[in-house]
C-alpha cells in the first residue's frame, strides 16, 4: 500500500500465528507523516496548562481575551471584552481564595454553567493551584450532577446563577462532599440560607474574589498531575470519569498547533474564536486552551440556539468549531429553499452554490478562515458545500474524550481527504484490530477493524473504575469501539461502531449506522433510527420528518392537517417510505437493507426523553424501549401487506 500520509512503525500481528489466547489479528502500527521522526513530545519546561495562560498574559497583557455580549434593556448589544491581564489577575485572586478555604492541590472542584468568562476564569484558577477541575452538566440527566459531585468527591463548585436551584435541590444528597458554592454572578439571601442549613457556604463571584490576593505563592506542578476529570455520557450505563493529565492536554494543544501550521492557518493574537460547543466537553476545552496559548480572543455565544447566527454575525470570528448538526442546519436551510422552488436537486447544487456563496459566508460573520468539525461524521455533501461556500479551511476530525479530543484529523487544504477523518494526530500511533464476528479483517487488502490508539495524548483511565479501564486499555492500546477503514492514501474512514451491528433472521449482518447515514441524505428526513429484530428478516425505522418538506408535499397533494396530523397520515407515511427507499437504491443499498415500514414522529429525539446523548448519538436500547409498541406494529403491518 503506497500511503502518502502514513509511516509504518510496527508490524502486523496475525492471530493464526501465535498472537496469544483469543486475541484477534492486528494490522501494522502507523504514525502520521508529520510525526515520521517520532511522536510529538512535550518540551521539558512545560508542566501545566497554567503556563500557556501565564505566558500569554505576560506577552499579550492588553489583548482582548474573553468577550460576551452586553445585555441592555434585555437586548443583546456588542461584545464587551476582558483583557488577558484582567483575567489573569482574576484567576490568581480566585485561586488564592480557594486555597484560603482549604482546597489543596489534587482536590476536585466543579464548574457548572454554559460557556462564559467565569467558566474559563474558574478553570484557570484551578490550574494555578494544581486543583483538578470537574465539569458538571445536566444533559446527562437530572441525577448526573449529584452523581458526579459524589463520585469525584467535589468539595467546591462554581455555578452559573440559573443553575443554582438545581444544585441546591440535590444538595442534601451531596453535602458530605460539597462544602462551598460560588455563583458566576450573584446569589440571593434565601439561597444562602438554604445552603447554610446543610452547612454549605455560598458566595457571590465578587465576595469570593475579595477573599483572595494577588501575591499568594503558587504550588509546583507536574505533567503527571490530573488536570481534569471529564464525565462522558456513554450510550449505556452511568457516566464515566475520564482522567486527563496536564501532559495529555498540553500535548493535544501543541499537536493542534503543529497540524494547523501545515496549512499556514496557525492562530495568532489577531484571531477571534467563537465558543459555543459546551466547555464541559473536551472538544471546546482543547480549542480554548489553544486560543489562550496563542493569545487569541474567545467570544462566547449567549447560550440560546435561536440567537446563534446573530451572535456569530456580531462577533465576526476567524475560527469556528462546529458539529455536523449545526453545519447541516446551514446547509439544509439553503438546500430546501431551492427544492421548494422546484429546481431538481442535481441542478440546484451548482446554481445555488453561487447564489448562496456570499449569503453563507456572511452568515458566519464574513471573516472565518478556519472551520473545524467533530463529534460525529459530517455528511459528505455538507462537507463539500462548506468548503466551497466559506472559502476557508475546513478540517473534519475524529476523537473521543479518552483521546483528549481529536486523535485523527484531515489536514485542511493539503490533500483530498473529503469524507474521511484523515490521519492520526502527531501525538499518537494507530492500528486496526480485526473484529471477526462483524466480518472486519485488519489484514485484508482493504483493511477494516477496530481503531486502537497509543501515545502522548490519551487518558489515564476511568476514575474509580479500574474494571472499565482494563476493558479498553489492553497492552498499552486504547480500544475505541469505532470501526475504521484504511483508505489507499492512508486516510481513515469511520464506517461503524463495534456495538451497532445486528443480525437479521436470514443471517445477514446489518451495520445500522451506515444505513442511517445513507437514509439521512433524503431531504425529507430530520433524523432517523433504523431497527432490525433478529427474529425478523427485514428492517423498519422511526423517522422525524423535515417539517418544511412534509408540509410542502401536503400542500401539493391537497392533504390537510398540521405537522402532527401529517405524521399520522397513511399517505404521508407511504410517501416518506418510498422516498427513503429510492434514496437507498440510489446509494446501492442491498435488498435486505431497504425499509419495509416507517413510523413518523413529530417530536425530535431529545435528551429530555433520554433517546440521544448530549452529542446526539442515538441511544438504541432506550429508543427500542420507547418505541417498542410502534415497532411491533410496523412488523405486523408489513407482514400483513406481504401476505
Amino acid at each position: 500500500m503506497a500511503m502518502e500520509y502514513l509511516v509504518k512503525v510496527g508490524e502486523a500481528e496475525d492471530s493464526s500465528i501465535g498472537r496469544g489466547e483469543g486475541k484477534p489479528s492486528a494490522g501494522p502500527v502507523y504514525r502520521s507523516i508529520y510525526a515520521k521522526d517520532g511522536l510529538l513530545e512535550l518540551p521539558s519546561h512545560l508542566h501545566s496548562p497554567w503556563q500557556f495562560f501565564s505566558d500569554s498574559a505576560a506577552k499579550y497583557a492588553n489583548n482582548p481575551m474573553l468577550g460576551r455580549r452586553k445585555i441592555i434593556d434585555s437586548k443583546a448589544g456588542s461584545y464587551a471584552w476582558l483583557t488577558y491581564n484582567q483575567v489573569y489577575d482574576s484567576a490568581l485572586r480566585i485561586g488564592s481564595a480557594m486555597r484560603s478555604l482549604g482546597v489543596n492541590p489534587g482536590d476536585r472542584c466543579g464548574i457548572y454553567g454554559s460557556n462564559s468568562p467565569q467558566w474559563i476564569t474558574a478553570m484557570e484558577a484551578c490550574n494555578s493551584q494544581a486543583v483538578t477541575y470537574v465539569p458538571l452538566y445536566d444533559t446527562l440527566g437530572a441525577n448526573a450532577v449529584e452523581f458526579i459531585i459524589n463520585h469525584a468527591e467535589v468539595s467546591m463548585a462554581f455555578v452559573q446563577e440559573n443553575k443554582l436551584p438545581a444544585v441546591l435541590s440535590c444538595l442534601s444528597n451531596c453535602c458530605s462532599n460539597l462544602k462551598t458554592i460560588i455563583s458566576f454572578g450573584d446569589i440571593s439571601a434565601l439561597q444562602k440560607k438554604e445552603a447554610e442549613e446543610l452547612r454549605v457556604s455560598c458566595y457571590s463571584w465578587e465576595e469570593f474574589s475579595q477573599l483572595g490576593s494577588l501575591d499568594s505563592e503558587l504550588p509546583p506542578k507536574q505533567k503527571t498531575d490530573i488536570c481534569t476529570i471529564m464525565y462522558t455520557s456513554g450510550t449505556t450505563g452511568e457516566p464515566k470519569g475520564v482522567i486527563i493529565t496536564n501532559g495529555a492536554l498540553m500535548a493535544e494543544v501543541l499537536s493542534v498547533d503543529h497540524l494547523l501550521s501545515q496549512t499556514d492557518r496557525v492562530l495568532d493574537e489577531e484571531d477571534t474564536y467563537f465558543s459555543f460547543l459546551p466547555l464541559a466537553h473536551i472538544y471546546d476545552q482543547v480549542i480554548a486552551n489553544y486560543c489562550i496559548h496563542k493569545g487569541a480572543s474567545i467570544g462566547f455565544w449567549q447560550g440560546d440556539v435561536r440567537f446563534l447566527m446573530e451572535d456569530l454575525q456580531e462577533l465576526k470570528p476567524t475560527m469556528l468549531c462546529g458539529v455536523p448538526r449545526v453545519y447541516d442546519r446551514i446547509y439544509s436551510g439553503n438546500k430546501l429553499g431551492n427544492l421548494e422552488k422546484g429546481i431538481a436537486q442535481a441542478k440546484a447544487a451548482p446554481f445555488f452554490d453561487k447564489l448562496v456563496f456570499e449569503k453563507t459566508k456572511l452568515a458566519f460573520g464574513g471573516r472565518v478562515r478556519i472551520l473545524l468539525s467533530g463529534a460525529a461524521p459530517l455528511p459528505r455533501h455538507v462537507e463539500d458545500f462548506l468548503r466551497v461556500i466559506s472559502c476557508s479551511t475546513l478540517s473534519q476530525g475524529y476523537g473521543l474524550t479518552e483521546s483528549c479530543g481529536g486523535c485523527f484529523t484531515s489536514i485542511g487544504d493539503i490533500y483530498p481527504m473529503v469524507g474521511t477523518v484523515g490521519v492520526p494526530m502527531t501525538t499518537i500511533e494507530a492500528r486496526l484490530e480485526s473484529v471477526p464476528e462483524m466480518g472486519y479483517d485488519a489484514l485484508a487488502s482493504v483493511p477494516r477493524g477496530e481503531i486502537c490508539l497509543r501515545g502522548n495524548s490519551l487518558f489515564s483511565g476511568y476514575h474509580k473504575r479500574e474494571d472499565l479501564t482494563r476493558e479498553v486499555l489492553v497492552d498499552g492500546w486504547f480500544h475505541t469501539g469505532d470501526i475504521g477503514e484504511l483508505q489507499p492514501n492512508g486516510a481513515m474512514k469511520i464506517i461503524d461502531r463495534k456495538k451497532n451491528i445486528f443480525k437479521l433472521s436470514q443471517g445477514e449482518y446489518v451495520a445500522v449506522e451506515n444505513l442511517e447515514n445513507t437514509y439521512s441524505r433524503c431531504p425529507l428526513v430530520a433524523s432517523i433510527w433504523v431497527y432490525g429484530n433478529s427474529f425478523e428478516s427485514f428492517l423498519v425505522a422511526v423517522v422525524v420528518p423535515d417539517k418544511q418538506a412534509i408540509e410542502e408535499w401536503a400542500k401539493q397533494h391537497n392533504v390537510t392537517g398540521d405537522y402532527q396530523a401529517l405524521c399520522e397520515n397513511q399517505k404521508a407515511r407511504n410517501y416518506v417510505l418510498d422516498e427513503l427507499n429510492s434514496t437507498g437504491k440510489k446509494h446501492q443499498l442491498k435488498g435486505f437493507e431497504m425499509l419495509k415500514g416507517v413510523h413518523l414522529e413529530p417530536v425530535p429525539f431529545g435528551i429530555e426523553r433520554d433517546l440521544v446523548t448530549p452529542t446526539f448519538k442515538l441511544k438504541r436500547p432506550q429508543l427500542l424501549k420507547y418505541y417498542k409498541e410502534r415497532v411491533d406494529q410496523l412488523y405486523s403491518e408489513a407482514k400483513e401487506s406481504k401476505a
